[in-house]
């Protein structure tokens, strides 16, 4: 593989999670784990160029058909590929056949010379609703591993990453990571590529304040009706939260 100090450039693809909800940028938008590795990147590399054309709420076939012609033609030295969440949150998702389009999209941007880092989907085992999903994501993570070693990329496994099944690596909405989960898959994919950082990302929790039964199912209940109502109605009306967003970094830019 490259050393890391030759990446001068670097493509970032995929959807809300590569985005970055919901870790808040100081000055507007948001940061995120692709943001977060491209700092780390400029710090071993200076003159890093860096490029996020991730959009949320977008499908793979969203991601293969926007986003990877304009990852291949700016032709960067790593691309960081994460998709198909969003797939298995609709009836019908077929893991095998979301594979083939990932496998497909993979082919074309390592056929540009780009080394391509990949990302496994999260365990949702403790995710009210989201845990019924939770076979058909074991399968497609299969998948994702397979098509990971066939074609020479690097990879981060978020299923096997246990500090991530804390509550507080997430948001309030349960989707989307909180800032303290983007720093730790930050840091996950600076080792997965080598990038030397101060920090781990298995690094323990705190101590948390217990909960007792019934505090938790109110806030279930809360949650249900701030997130989870409007996520189906959106569904129903065939509406997506990335219908009016378009991506923060489009073209590669300096830090």
């Amino acid at each position: 593989m490259t050393e890391i100090s030759t990446y001068t450039s670097y493509v970032a693809i995929g959807d809300s999670f590569t985005e970055g909800l919901e870790d808040r940028a100081p000055a507007a938008g948001y940061r995120g784990w692709a943001d977060r590795l491209a700092e780390h990147l400029a710090a071993a590399g200076p003159g890093l160029q860096y490029a996020n054309l991730a959009v949320r709420g977008r499908l793979l076939r969203q991601i293969v058909d926007e986003q990877v012609p304009r990852a291949v033609e700016l032709r960067p030295d790593l691309i960081t590929f994460a998709g198909g969440g969003n797939d298995l949150l609709r009836p019908g998702a077929d893991p095998d056949a979301l594979a083939v389009v990932f496998d497909g999209a993979v082919r074309r941007l390592r056929a540009t010379g780009a080394e391509v880092l990949v990302f496994t989907g999260f365990d949702t085992r403790d995710v009210p609703v989201l845990r019924r999903i939770r076979g058909k994501a074991a399968m497609f993570n299969l998948h994702l591993r397979a098509i990971a070693d066939r074609h020479d990329c690097h990879l981060v496994d978020l299923w096997s990453m246990r500090p991530l099944l804390d509550p507080r690596a997430w948001a309030e909405d349960r989707l989307h990571m909180s800032p303290e989960g983007h720093r730790r898959v930050g840091l996950a994919a600076c080792e997965a590529l080598g990038v030397p950082v101060t920090g781990d990302w298995r690094d323990p929790w705190p101590p948390a304040p217990s909960v007792d039964w019934l505090t938790s199912r109110r806030s279930d209940l809360r949650w249900a009706r701030a997130y989870l109502l409007p996520w189906i109605q959106r569904r129903l009306r065939g509406r997506s939260s990335g219908d009016e967003v378009v991506a923060k970094r489009p073209d590669l830019l300096p830090l």
